[in-house]
């Protein structure tokens, strides 16, 4: 080993354990700044319905963008506030008097637009293509 090479030994050491510690940082600043955790079965569900409704792409490719879509609701929403608009979404297509609930009470409504426009960004936002686009 020449003399410039050892010289240079601390310095890259240093390097090196910056680095690191700026990976980790920036992963539980990631995990951690306005994430959600929300239940592993409920991430399944979510991205397998999500791959159902979009066919015609690479598995590959919808997992991973449904997958950045939940990810993106998990960053604005806790998961007890998915659950209640996640389920009046669906809820709302019920037909008669059960459906009733969730169509005709406003405060559902309000939610139910809600969860629906956050829907369409996380969708933008991972680059998942409208209905009229596929």
């Amino acid at each position: 080993m020449t003399p410039a090479m050892r010289s240079s030994l601390p310095l890259r050491a240093l390097l090196a354990a910056s680095l690191a510690t700026a990976s980790a940082a920036a992963a539980a600043q990631d995990a951690g700044a306005g994430s959600h955790d929300y239940p592993t079965a409920e991430r399944v569900i979510w991205v397998e319905a999500c791959m159902r409704e979009h066919p015609g792409a690479g598995h590959y490719e919808m997992l991973n963008k449904c997958s950045c879509a939940l990810d993106f609701i998990a960053r604005k929403l806790t998961f007890d506030d998915y659950d209640t608009m996640h389920t009046a979404a669906l809820a709302a297509s019920i037909g008669g008097e059960r459906g009733s609930l969730f169509r005709d009470t406003p405060e559902m409504q309000d939610k139910i637009k809600a969860f629906r426009k956050l829907q369409a960004e996380a969708q933008a936002s991972c680059m998942i293509a409208p209905p009229a686009q596929r």
